[in-house]
């Protein structure tokens, strides 16, 4: 039944069926022809094809969107690390240019606002633009109220700045909800976005999961063309490898996802964000000196030896290797810390990752689990568990994943 149902969602949106399960895809197709056409699979596929309306709500109904506020944070400490870097360079040129696609129901897109105004970016210095192909969530995005789930794990200091809470939704502001520009479109129509210059920093993560090999080297060439030759492409933790294949070299700012063009900016550095200033602390005022008595020479005690820890000079390798994408020289040093130390969740996690950037799902989940079973609230295992379970059509197991990581708490994988 769902064959020529698969082929329809993969001309529209380029969607592999395998990615999410042909169960998620009859279950969706189920549930909108029991709606339009009472349970006449043969009308409501007559009506599909002649309703473009339908056709979304169908795209509704088989990707349910998964996302929340500052979802991977790294990612938007880097934006903000090379956002402050950037306007150094273009010095009141023109203001940055960021792009968020596909941005579903806004968390994402809104989040890089709220990275920029924390991290002291005037509001007249950038601007969001943020495309999605789906009307329905464009609309629950530029309404910009938000429940619970959208706010997870507990740094949550940014929702007292940036929204006001009502009786069961909190409502962003008009600052933040200001900066960005919401747009419909489809990432692999032609000419997407041709009318526009090429951006200082993308965002496009967890989406290429979802489609075969073939559509995957057809978006990444769109999202490579929108990224300006020195801009900066986020993209989601599996999807590293395509990048990487492509020629895009890792920023090297861990676990923030973060690619730029071969050869862009080569052997540069980059400075750490703005702080806020602090006022010098003043002495307290002088008082007239007490009457000395003698006293023992003080003798200054010898400086012990830095003692450098073996087991997190390892750690920092294995992380140094994965972010510049050299995965073969980062599992070999896994096995090989695994074989001297023993289990350890933390190097489990690095393995998943290292697997899930080249697309070895089984191997993934397989570590990711050792990791959980190792520390039962590795928030980072969560959560990427999670979404590569989502990618599979398990999204119930997904959300357990994911409501585990919001509230810390320990329980069974």
């Amino acid at each position: 039944m769902t064959e020529r149902f698969a082929r329809l969602l993969k001309e529209r949106i380029g969607l592999d069926v395998a990615s999410v399960g042909e169960t998620v895809v009859a279950r969706a197709v189920r549930q909108r022809c029991d709606k339009v056409t009472a349970g006449d699979m043969h009308a409501y596929w007559e009506h599909l094809q002649a309703s473009d309306v339908e056709r979304q709500a169908l795209v509704d109904a088989v990707i349910v969107p998964e996302t929340w506020f500052f979802r991977y944070p790294e990612s938007f400490a880097a934006l903000a690390r090379k956002a402050v870097s950037r306007l150094q360079e273009l010095a009141g040129a023109r203001p940055l240019r960021m792009l968020s696609v596909p941005c579903s129901s806004g968390e994402e897109p809104y989040s890089m606002v709220m990275a920029l105004f924390d991290a002291g970016i005037p509001e007249d210095a950038f601007q969001v633009d943020a495309v999605d192909v789906s009307p329905a969530l464009l609309e629950r995005a530029e309404q910009g109220r938000y429940r619970r789930n959208s706010f997870r794990g507990d740094q949550l200091a940014f929702r007292q700045r940036h929204f006001s809470a009502g009786e069961q939704e909190w409502r962003i502001s008009d600052a933040v909800r200001g900066k960005v520009r919401f747009s419909c479109g489809n990432l692999l129509a032609p000419g997407m976005l041709a009318g526009e210059a090429a951006y200082d920093f993308v965002f496009c993560r967890n989406l290429l999961i979802y489609f075969d090999r073939t559509t995957q080297e057809q978006a990444v060439q769109v999202i490579k063309r929108l990224t300006r030759d020195d801009g900066v492409l986020f993209i989601g933790p599996a999807e590293a490898c395509l990048l990487i294949n492509d020629g895009m070299r890792p920023l090297g700012m861990e676990q923030s996802f973060a690619f730029r063009h071969k050869g862009a900016d080569e052997g540069k550095t980059w400075p750490a964000p703005a702080r806020i200033s602090v006022p010098p602390i003043r002495p307290a005022p002088a008082k007239a000196p007490a009457e000395r008595k003698s006293a023992p020479p003080v003798v200054a005690p010898v400086p012990k030896p830095q003692v450098v820890d073996p087991t997190q000079q390892s750690l920092a390798q294995i992380a140094e290797l994965s972010n510049r994408g050299q995965f073969a020289e980062a599992r070999r040093s896994c096995m090989a810390y695994l074989a001297a130390h023993g289990p350890s969740a933390a190097v489990y996690y690095w393995l998943g990752l290292i697997c899930d950037a080249q697309g070895q799902g089984d191997e993934a989940h397989t570590f990711y689990r050792k990791a959980l079973y190792l520390q039962p609230n590795h928030q980072e295992a969560l959560l990427h568990l999670a979404a590569l379970l989502a990618s599979r059509g398990d999204v119930e197991a997904a959300r357990r994943l994911e409501e585990r990581a919001a509230r810390g708490v320990i329980g069974d994988v």
